[in-house]
């Protein structure tokens, strides 16, 4: 079977293609099917099945250059694998951000099950491994809401327990003790908005970025409250935050119950929660697994290596 497709974008040719049409390479390699970069086109040649994947991937990764601009190695591998499942893997609907021209899609059968759940559900649950877009995605849809005028406010949340670490024994005030804490949050909202829009926001206090400990005796209504890394809440505090939920706002709590820092003989508050509020209405359990990790490739070989060997910890 031969099947031309033509190029969308003449000036991104090369990012489709990739360094010395590596992107092209590695289609043909995986594929078993002979891939001729012309000028405007591409043509695919060999049996119908090979054909009909590889077009799913250029088609895949033309869509992917038209909405971000650039195609990874990480990119076409994922396009790979999404080809070679049974009906091919549609992108999840766009989540609106406010950086202009960027639309943030769930890339993994699992990310679009939690971004159902989430705009489904006022309380979801989401357990993975490291890379699963847990908390990347759980902001998008929170800054989506904010920009649509569906909530007034965001609140994000961590508590401050990492790796065994104090909290007292880091160095300044208590904004410098808990900032290292909270960076993540702020590296994914620097993906969806500028600097000043955030800067804006948080001295409104429509964005809020505070410790879990500060979250006593509030209950917060209209707002998108997201509480990150929840493997490390303990029973008490997982009940403290749950109960601040108020009318018109959806709670996402996110963690990997694979990486427990609590101190030995602590339960935590998220394995707990999700075994307590199994099968309640309004409220979803999502896990994402090793095959929705969308960092760099390696992060899932490491994940698959270490297995699940710290999930006793608890």
């Amino acid at each position: 079977m031969e099947l031309t497709i033509a190029i969308e974008d003449l000036a991104g040719r090369a990012a489709l293609f990739g360094s010395a049409d590596g992107n092209l390479r590695l289609i043909r390699a995986a594929l078993d099917v002979q891939v001729s970069a012309r000028d405007s086109s591409i043509k695919l040649t060999g049996s119908a099945e090979a054909v009909g994947k590889a077009a799913k991937v250029i088609e895949a990764l033309q869509r992917l250059l038209r909405e971000t601009g650039s195609i990874g190695s990480e990119d076409v591998s994922r396009a790979l694998a999404d080809a070679s499942k049974p009906g091919g893997a549609a992108r999840g609907e766009a989540i609106e951000v406010f950086a202009s021209n960027a639309p943030i899609f769930p890339k993994t059968k699992g990310q679009r099950a939690y971004v159902e759940a989430i705009r489904g559900h006022d309380l979801t649950f989401c357990l993975g491994p490291a890379g699963t877009g847990k908390t990347y995605l759980a902001v998008a849809l929170g800054v989506s809401m904010l920009k649509q005028n569906q909530i007034k406010r965001i609140v994000l949340v961590r508590p401050a327990v990492e790796a065994g670490e104090k909290l007292g024994y880091l160095p300044g005030d208590m904004q410098a003790k808990v900032n290292p804490y909270l960076r993540p949050l702020f590296d994914a909202m620097h993906d969806m908005m500028t600097f000043e829009q955030i800067k804006r926001f948080m001295q409104n206090d429509v964005i809020e970025v505070i410790p879990l400990a500060f979250m006593r005796g509030r209950t917060l209504s209209s707002a998108v409250i997201i509480l990150d890394e929840a493997q490390n809440t303990t029973v008490l505090q997982m009940l403290m935050f749950l109960t601040r939920l108020g009318h018109h706002s959806k709670m996402i709590v996110t963690g990997d119950d694979s990486q427990i820092d609590l101190e030995p003989g602590q339960t935590s508050g998220v394995r707990d929660a999700t075994r307590r509020l199994t099968g309640i209405d309004g409220i979803a359990i999502v896990r994402l697994r090793e095959g929705d990790i969308v960092r760099h490739a390696l992060v899932q070989n490491i994940v698959e290596a270490y297995g699940n060997g710290r999930a006793d910890r608890s």
